[in-house]
């Protein structure tokens, strides 16, 4: 019953901007809220998702792993919100409709617009990258790319999350510009959760040689003497 009870849960955000902005809840500037909200609560549920692993290793509540696909599924679900705020309410608003909003040129022009800017604005182009790193991480976020990719391949393509969270940021830092002291609070915290990702991957690869001498039959001590001889 824990699953369905996080997954409302991680709706809560998204139920509250509805709310806020129905009741009239939000700043002077709702946009603003709506964007800074969606782009903080991407980056936690980034967080959330890299701590699932040393969560378990440091707990040995293995059923955290249940969550982690939940988790980094929110994380794409906020960051379409604040991607597609940024198109709508930035990049659309501004055009101009000379056959209509529901048209062809209209949409050539907003993803014009999208280009021009991912090209121009540093913030935007990393943003931007930050969201489309995503898109492969949720596509194959399934039982059943994790079965055509093969459990290897599927855990190289998904160690991407790390870029991710790092990009966001770096976003982020940019973004506010003046009080830097939340985007520095991420950093810390994606950067700990990676390094102890590096500990534990250097962690195994020093058990590995351990673990095919006994396979082999044979152990340090035993090849040790032989060479001797």
């Amino acid at each position: 019953m824990l699953k369905p009870l996080v997954f409302i849960a991680s709706l809560g955000p998204f139920a509250w901007l509805i709310w806020a902005g129905l009741t009239g809840n939000l700043s002077a500037n709702p946009l603003s809220d709506v964007t800074n909200e969606t782009g903080v609560w991407t980056l936690r549920f980034l967080c959330i998702t890299l701590a699932i692993t040393p969560l378990r290793k440091l707990t040995g509540w293995n059923a955290a792993i249940r969550f982690r696909r939940v988790a980094g599924l929110f994380a794409f679900f906020y960051g379409t919100l604040h991607f597609l705020t940024y198109v709508i309410a930035d990049r659309f608003a501004a055009l101009d409709f000379p056959d209509g909003m529901v048209a062809w040129t209209t949409v050539r022009n907003l993803a014009k617009s999208v280009g021009e800017d991912v090209y121009k604005r540093p913030f935007i182009t990393v943003g931007f990258t930050t969201w489309t790193s995503m898109v492969p991480l949720a596509l194959t976020s399934t039982s059943g790319m994790i079965r055509r990719l093969g459990g290897r391949r599927w855990n190289l393509l998904h160690r991407l999350v790390y870029l991710t969270a790092s990009l966001g940021v770096v976003h982020y830092w940019w973004l506010v510009k003046a009080d830097v002291s939340r985007p520095i609070a991420y950093g810390i915290v994606v950067g700990s959760l990676l390094a102890f990702r590096i500990w534990l991957a250097r962690a195994r690869a020093a058990v590995a040689p351990t673990r095919r001498l006994h396979t082999d039959g044979s152990s340090p001590k035993r090849e040790a003497v032989g060479r001797a001889k």
